[in-house]
């Protein structure tokens, strides 16, 4: 979802850029498995180090880069900058059950 983002707060910043409004991605909701679902998967327990994007992790684990959404999702996180060096996560499996869960 495409939102207008002209809040005051960002004033200073549309000037610079004489604008009057900035067009962006909303955040998404982020859709929150069930404890059964979640309990159905397995999980590979992953430390978050130096140089981890989820984009990485994706290929590593599931061959596709672009499945790293699923890695953001399940861990609540949607993006890398709310993780930090020794965080916890974990990478869900497989990938077939995973997306029919979330109706991929």
């Amino acid at each position: 979802q495409r939102i207008i983002n002209d809040d005051e707060l960002y004033e200073a910043a549309l000037e610079e850029r004489d604008v009057n409004h900035i067009k962006h991605y909303a955040t998404p909701a982020m859709q929150g498995l069930t404890v059964g679902q979640r309990a159905s998967l397995q999980r590979t327990k992953h430390i978050w180090k130096l140089g981890d994007k989820f984009f990485k992790l994706a290929a590593e684990y599931y061959g596709d880069p672009k499945m790293w959404w699923v890695i953001a999702f399940f861990n609540q996180r949607p993006t890398e900058s709310l993780l930090r060096y020794g965080d916890t996560i974990y990478i869900p499996n497989p990938i077939e059950r995973v997306l029919s869960f979330y109706g991929v």
